[in-house]
């Protein structure tokens, strides 16, 4: 099988696929709004994206959840995809490709992928023994379960023993290719953090997986052994070579990897690195097939300080927060608020004092003021100024124009909370700006070339944080520019359009690969009707006890 060199200009992104056990919950939400955000940025930089979801729906757990819910787990995972579709509609979530594990041309992939594993020599019949995570899918060494057999991940499900007859693949083998990957591309496993967690994990020594379960019902027959199913995870891991077929062409292994693969990136949470960072590359490597260029796994979240457990009661619905608060606050926070990698808590106060902040008091002030002041001083245009008569001296010209290049670095290295703030201090500047230099008093004073030096500035300020903004709040985005009487869907970006977006343009200031510079507003421009783009959120209720 011989695949084309990858096309540089596209971008291949992909959530896990979702295991179907329960509905969403924020873990879910929080790596999606992240590779949506990814998705776009990468799209404004004229890259053809395929972002990728979807769900992961076979295994014991879905058997016995749907069982003790008295339905077919089919009928079970179809309720629950469901789910996952409105919270991704209510997130603005635009992905390209929803692949389940269930669906008929997945078989076809996995199937032909087992069997060039299976041809390599790389899988064997053998005993399985150990203490077995119904919840992880997934056996457990008996020095890492808590008391009681309990698992350190389900705290409150006990670990299950196992004496079967499975088949295994051969990781061992490939324990020296695997060292050999992390330390050629360094870049493989981010952050480091996690590179560090798989590395000390592998130099204790590789040991074979079994990927066959006996008495599992729901799940793809074993090609060789249609008594016993594929093992969850052997399954699932290939969804994503399933979600690379085109629509219209007939599904085949060749088919899927002809045109995107290797996938750029993976979004994973860090409980599933193993099977991301050591288990894919070994069973890519067994088949004779390219690695992924990157695996980033996020932290846990607590809430108020306090793991998250159902047990405990402090389980955060995303659907109930969108519902109250709105898709943009919480796309906003959960990017800006935490450090993309690292483990996060969600605070209901402090959500709503950092969105008011930034996008109320800081951008949504700073938009509405200028604009305002553009329309009594200079009858709802831009000042008759361009970016060439603003002096060099100007702090928020010199802020503007390093800006592009910090957030473009930050964007691409996933760094989505140094970006929000980066782009919320040149929010903050120019309020400062615009009160240092007092604008109606220039007025009074009939000072028209300062007066038309602050609002460009200000506008091409506002400007340029709703453009950089636009890949995590597109909607708040599309309200700035169409205030500035730029009439830009920045929802568009998240269908692959960038043509038809530049086409909606009314009187575009210029190419729209110059968007990312500041100064491109020109003289006289035409601006919209102010209005407030945020309305400040209620703080949570407390209740006394």
């Amino acid at each position: 099988m011989n695949y084309p060199v990858r096309n540089q200009q596209s971008f291949t992104v992909t959530t896990p696929l979702y295991y179907v056990n329960d509905v969403p919950h924020i873990g879910h939400a929080y790596t999606t709004m992240a590779a949506d955000t990814i998705a776009r940025w990468q799209r404004l930089q004229h890259r053809n994206v395929l972002l990728i979801t979807g769900t992961d729906e076979h295994g014991q757990k879905i058997e016995r959840t749907a069982i003790a819910a008295g339905v077919d787990p089919q009928v079970h995972c179809d309720r629950i995809v469901a789910r996952f579709d409105s919270l991704w509609s209510k997130l603005n979530i635009q992905y390209d490709r929803f692949s389940r594990t269930t669906a008929p041309n997945h078989q076809i992939i996995v199937k032909e992928f087992f069997q060039r594993v299976w041809d390599r020599g790389d899988i064997y019949q053998g005993t399985q023994q150990g203490w077995y995570c119904v919840s992880c899918e997934e056996f457990k060494e008996e020095r890492d379960l808590l008391a009681d057999h309990h698992c350190p991940l389900h705290p409150s499900k006990q670990v299950e023993w196992r004496d079967e007859s499975n088949y295994f693949f051969r990781l061992s083998k490939y324990q020296q290719q695997l060292e050999a990957l992390y330390t050629e591309c360094p870049d493989f496993i981010l952050p480091n953090s996690r590179r560090n967690e798989v590395l000390k994990f592998v130099a204790q020594g590789l040991q074979d997986f079994s990927i066959s379960r006996i008495n599992v019902d729901w799940g793809i027959p074993l090609p060789t052994d249609p008594q016993q199913t594929i093992y969850v995870w052997f399954d699932a891991l290939l969804g994503y070579m399933t979600a690379l077929l085109d629509p219209d062409v007939e599904p085949s292994l060749e088919n899927a990897l002809q045109q995107r693969w290797p996938i750029n990136l993976h979004l994973i949470g860090k409980d599933i690195l193993r099977f991301h960072a050591i288990y894919w590359p070994a069973m890519l490597m067994s088949a004779g097939l390219p690695i992924p260029d990157r695996v980033f796994a996020h932290g846990y979240f607590t809430k108020d300080g306090k793991k998250i457990s159902k047990s405990e009661g402090n389980a955060i619905d995303p659907i109930d927060l969108v519902d109250r608060y709105g898709a943009e606050p919480l796309r906003y926070y959960f990017l800006k608020g935490i450090e993309f990698g690292q483990d996060g808590d969600f605070n209901e106060t402090r959500f709503v004092e950092i969105v008011n902040a930034d996008l109320a008091n800081n951008l949504g002030n700073l938009v509405n003021r200028t604009l305002n002041m553009a329309k009594k001083y200079c009858q709802g245009r831009v000042p008759n100024c361009n970016a060439e008569d603003i002096s060099a001296d100007n702090p928020l010209k010199i802020l503007g124009q390093k800006l592009g290049t910090q957030v473009s670095v930050a964007y691409n290295n996933l760094a989505f909370k140094e970006a929000c703030e980066s782009i919320i201090t040149l929010a903050h500047s120019s309020n400062k700006y615009i009160d240092d230099l007092a604008p109606w008093a220039l007025f009074k004073q009939d000072k028209h070339a300062e007066l038309a030096e602050v609002l460009y500035s200000a506008l091409e300020s506002a400007r340029l944080a709703a453009y950089l903004l636009a890949p995590i709040i597109p909607k708040i985005s599309t309200d700035i520019y169409r205030q500035l009487g730029l009439e830009i869907d920045f929802d568009l970006i998240g269908s692959n359009n960038i043509s038809k977006l530049n086409a909606d343009a009314s009187e575009p200031p210029g190419d729209w690969d110059r968007h990312l510079e500041w100064g491109i507003l020109k003289a006289n421009h035409l601006l919209g009707e102010p209005h407030p783009i945020f309305a400040k959120l209620e703080p949570p209720i407390s209740v006394s006890i």
